[in-house]
């Protein structure tokens, strides 16, 4: 098995360490293999998906990064069809984005998010 260096901040680690414990995982690094499965089967899964759709797209960002949640999502106009902004606690805010269209282009909107490194928290929700 190859061995690979990765940066992680504190809190990312003690929450790797706290399923570790919860689920019964040997170590971090079956952790971090199993979320990796998840994440490329996740990607697999959505890569496939054709046509026309509905979904929903759920976000959670600092305040500060809000230009750039804007900035992303303009152009995606042509399948949002609703967004819903809320502040949260700790200066967070939740997005919600009802999405309508090509199923490609709401998965390059996911994937701009998700790969922005400024977002928190995103799942695409397939309706």
């Amino acid at each position: 098995m190859t061995v690979i260096s990765i940066s992680l901040s504190n809190k990312l680690l003690n929450e790797i360490d706290n399923l570790k414990e919860k689920m019964g995982f040997s170590g971090r690094s079956e952790v971090i293999r199993a979320s990796t499965r998840m994440l490329i089967a996740d990607n697999r899964e959505k890569e496939e998906l054709r046509g026309d759709m509905n979904s929903i797209l759920v976000l959670i960002h600092n305040k500060q990064v809000e230009d750039r949640v804007t900035e992303i999502k303009h152009d995606f106009e042509d399948v949002i069809s609703t967004q819903i902004h809320s502040h949260l606690r700790e200066n967070k805010c939740l997005e919600l984005f009802i999405l309508d269209g090509d199923a490609q282009r709401m998965n390059q909107l996911s994937k701009m998010f998700q790969t922005s490194g400024k977002i928190e928290y995103v799942k695409l929700i397939i309706i």
